[in-house]
């Protein structure tokens, strides 16, 4: 059998939180870069997929593929190091500032990543810039207007929406996190991961290493989104209801769950106890 019990998964995510924070400068900024150009790839994967079959899930369905190739590889996802590192910390394994380290660097990490990647695929939509026809043109123009410009007309309650939508998106991508580590097997991994990455990105929520590529992109052709746009209004909310999904309903709350139930074995051990030593007497 190759199931990982999850008293087992939970030390695996101290360890896993643990080794990041010890990743070098460079290592967290080419992990981070690549990690971020690989989703921003599932990301237009996705999008084509939606507009060629007019059925949005389609495209839910089809991005879990850069979520796995960053897991199976490797490589860093700041988001879903939101549930694993701050554990480590918890335990002692790490500390403080090495969490935020990992979180700085891997963050310029997927900027450069996404930049990279967004030129590149707004070159290749354009035709070099000689073709502005394609759809999906469109589409990333509409997307990147959508994931601000709808917040800012919303004024403070677009904000805390924002916040709400990025809370439970991390929640589900911290839980494709933990679910890779629930099986030995690579295609036990695969299927696992698969689940809550559909699920989140199934129902649009909001994830600030989709919207580092999403909203830039959109922005180089065309969309009428300002960089303080990008980051008052998606940027800086996501990010912090990224961070309050995955530490509080993935982090935190598995972790007490494993811990309560350890907690309550010993319990009953001591309840059992007496009676057990009376009758060997």
């Amino acid at each position: 059998m190759d199931y990982v019990k999850p008293s087992e998964v939970l030390d695996s995510m101290i360890e896993v939180g643990k080794n990041k924070a010890e990743l070098s400068i460079l290592q967290l900024l080419v992990r981070g870069s690549l990690g971020g150009a690989i989703l921003a790839c599932a990301t237009t994967l996705a999008f084509t997929a939606a507009a060629q079959t007019k059925i949005p899930m389609v495209g839910a369905l089809l991005f879990p593929v850069g979520f796995v190739m960053i897991i199976l590889l490797g490589l860093e996802l700041v988001t879903g190091s939101f549930a694993l590192i701050p554990l480590a910390v918890l335990e002692k394994k790490t500390t403080v500032r090495r969490m935020l380290n990992n979180f700085l660097w891997v963050i310029l990490g997927h900027l450069l990543g996404c930049a990279i990647y967004a030129v590149l695929y707004a070159l290749t939509i354009t035709k070099m810039g000689t073709d502005m026809s394609n759809p999906m043109i469109q589409t990333l123009i509409t997307a990147s207007e959508g994931k601000t410009l709808a917040y800012k007309h919303l004024g403070g309650d677009g904000m805390l929406l924002a916040i709400i939508k990025a809370i439970l998106c991390n929640w589900m991508v911290t839980l494709g996190a933990v679910m890779a580590l629930t099986s030995k097997s690579t295609s036990g991994k695969i299927l696992a991961m698969w689940l809550p990455i559909l699920t989140f990105f199934g129902q649009g929520f909001e994830h600030t290493v989709v919207n580092m590529f999403v909203i830039p992109v959109g922005m180089m052709l065309g969309a009428n989104v300002t960089f303080a746009d990008w980051w008052i209004w998606n940027g800086i909310p996501v990010l912090i209801g990224n961070f309050i999904g995955g530490v509080v309903f993935t982090g935190v709350l598995f972790y007490l769950s494993q811990r309560s139930f350890k907690t309550g074995r010993a319990l009953t051990a001591v309840t059992i106890s007496p009676p057990a030593l009376e009758k060997s007497s």
